[in-house]
């Protein structure tokens, strides 16, 4: 029996997940080659940094793997065998010093995503692995060789494994366009439709009011869904809400608007204020000011705040000081739609668990491995969603080197 090992291992996918994948595989001194179908690898990544690189969190790990959804205990292998103080220490081997932010989060100290890929490739690059670009996958040949088209037109691929680390299908311009959902589940692979995660919603506001507060923050609000309340923030767009809190009740509102139903978010503009304690700083105020002055000098209402207000109430926005403190520790905010997965931070949805293996192998395709979000798996924002595609790029990629060994 010839050595599958003599064979290069193919990455499709220059992601997180595909780039740890190959630098395990070739850790374990494999020959790796990576295909991407975009110019240049982590495209993505590099946007996830451009905030400030939100690599994990620092909660116990027990904690955090419950984050997860129905996945969690799927996802509880992968994330012990490479935990977050794992990724720390990773990102500083490449000269990465990181730091826990106030609220639990963990940051290159650089705050970017650009010098953590640079010398990552770097360092890939120096462990022989080889990147092949403008690779677009789309399938296999009938005796099981990759296809890949590319600029030159077709070519063809027969490695000795398979990594598929794909991404899920948000923001397409940035080369994960769920494309190949298709061509697994042709191949006899479960997959679960794709919906977009950790995304903005439509609120349909008037367009002067569009046109005014388009990028106004709303800072230290509470929103409520439902019977689930937060702290966290949230920004005004053109089509209505995105940010932190609006992305952590994502998914519930998802479920609420699937088959065209309607919703509704509250917002508690001063959540760490009584109602009563509102209402006596707005009996204190001056009688002769407008009702904007008002809101703006006893309660330090911003412009956006006050808009907001009049935005929800209209004509009935009340002028009793009661019935102001009601409205800003309730203010309603009728939902339209979400943005959609062009805009969508992450995808929910993807290739099924049920279809994978232990080692991440796909049941209907022997020798092919699959990670990162193209898995059907959903983390709020806060490092999880990273975390557990290095992890699961880590988890194939050992997949993969069980399998070869057992293949010899």
């Amino acid at each position: 029996m010839s050595d599958p090992k003599a064979s290069p291992v193919a990455v499709i996918g220059g992601g997180p997940a595909g780039l740890m994948a190959a630098e395990t595989l070739a850790a374990a001194g494999l020959a790796v080659s990576v295909y991407e179908r975009m110019p240049s690898l982590g495209r993505r990544f590099l946007m996830a940094g451009r905030g400030g690189l939100n690599l994990t969190h620092s909660e116990p790990l027990a904690t955090f793997k419950t984050r997860f959804g129905p996945a969690s205990e799927t996802l509880d292998g992968p994330l012990e065998a490479f935990a977050p103080d794992d990724l720390r220490a990773w990102a500083e081997g490449l000269g990465q010093e990181t730091f826990v932010g106030s609220s639990g989060r963990i940051f290159p100290r650089a705050l970017k995503a650009s010098p953590l890929l640079r010398a990552w490739i770097g360092r890939l690059t120096a462990g022989g692995v080889r990147f092949h670009l403008r690779h677009d996958w789309t399938g296999w040949t009938p005796d099981g060789a990759l296809v890949f088209s590319t600029p030159d037109g077709q070519v063809t691929a027969t490695p000795a494994a398979t990594v598929l680390a794909l991404g899920g299908a948000s923001w397409p311009r940035l080369g994960a366009n769920g494309a190949w959902a298709g061509v697994l589940a042709e191949a006899g692979a479960p997959v679960a439709t794709f919906a977009p995660a950790n995304v903005g919603v439509r609120a349909g506001w008037s367009p002067e009011f569009a046109a005014r507060f388009a990028g106004a923050p709303l800072k230290s609000i509470a929103l409520t869904f439902g019977e689930t309340r937060l702290l966290g923030e949230a920004l005004i767009t053109a089509q209505g809400l995105e940010g932190g809190g609006v992305y952590a009740l994502s998914p519930l509102i998802r479920a609420a608007l699937s088959g065209g139903g309607q919703a509704q978010l509250i917002l508690d503009l001063r959540p760490d204020m009584r109602r009563g304690d509102l209402a006596s700083r707005l009996i204190g105020g001056r009688s002769g000011d407008s009702l904007s002055n008002r809101l703006r000098k006893m309660l330090k209402l911003s412009s956006a705040e006050i808009g907001l207000l009049r935005e929800a109430f209209g004509a009935d926005l009340p002028r009793s000081p009661v019935g102001l403190a009601e409205a800003i520790k309730a203010l309603p905010v009728s939902l339209t739609g979400l943005v959609g997965l062009e805009r969508a931070i992450s995808t929910a949805g993807g290739l099924k668990f049920e279809g994978l293996d232990q080692r991440l192998m796909v049941k209907a395709r022997p020798g092919v491995f699959a990670a990162g979000e193209m898995l059907d798996w959903e983390a709020p924002t806060g490092g999880y969603l990273l975390q557990a595609s290095f992890a699961t790029g880590a988890a194939a990629a050992k997949g993969v080197i069980s399998w070869l060994a057992e293949q010899a």
